[in-house]
């Protein structure tokens, strides 16, 4: 049986792009500011469409699995740190316009937590939350910008 020959580069170029695609991984292409996280829950969306990809062209999809891992586009976002609830954090409750001199919040810190009065406020991030459980998510998001948490 002979094919016209337009149509067998047609196929071509349907079976081309649909690999190009996979080996470009899906995360990667949908969601390209996930990049760069190291850890998290992974999206079960993402984890399909690779999935599709292993049915129907094993390599790529192999190779898009191994692509959205290790760039982290495969993560949800806010899942940079392992952190999950709120265990080992103290929350101190206090007035807000406590919070307006960086006296007062050295000297509430100190006395919360004992942390000697040797804390440099010119690179401390005061960050208002609703909720306590709030807190992982934050503090993953600073993380991921590259400022310690210590």
């Amino acid at each position: 049986m002979n094919f016209p020959k337009s149509l067998c580069k047609s196929i071509c170029m349907v079976l081309i792009t649909g690999i190009t695609v996979q080996l470009a991984a899906c995360g990667t292409l949908l969601y390209p500011e996930r990049r760069g996280q190291r850890s998290g829950r992974i999206d079960v969306g993402v984890a399909v469409l690779d999935g599709i990809g292993l049915l129907f062209f094993i390599i790529p999809g192999v190779i898009a699995f191994a692509v959205d891992f290790s760039t982290g586009a495969i993560y949800l976002p806010g899942g940079h740190r392992a952190l999950t609830g709120t265990e080992g954090i103290k929350v101190v409750k206090v007035k807000p316009d406590q919070l307006r001199k960086i006296d007062t919040i050295k000297e509430i810190v100190v006395k919360e937590t004992g942390v000697p009065n040797t804390i440099d406020m010119k690179t401390a991030q005061i960050s208002p939350l609703d909720r306590t459980e709030d807190i992982p998510v934050r503090i993953g998001k600073l993380e991921k910008t590259g400022y310690q948490i210590r």
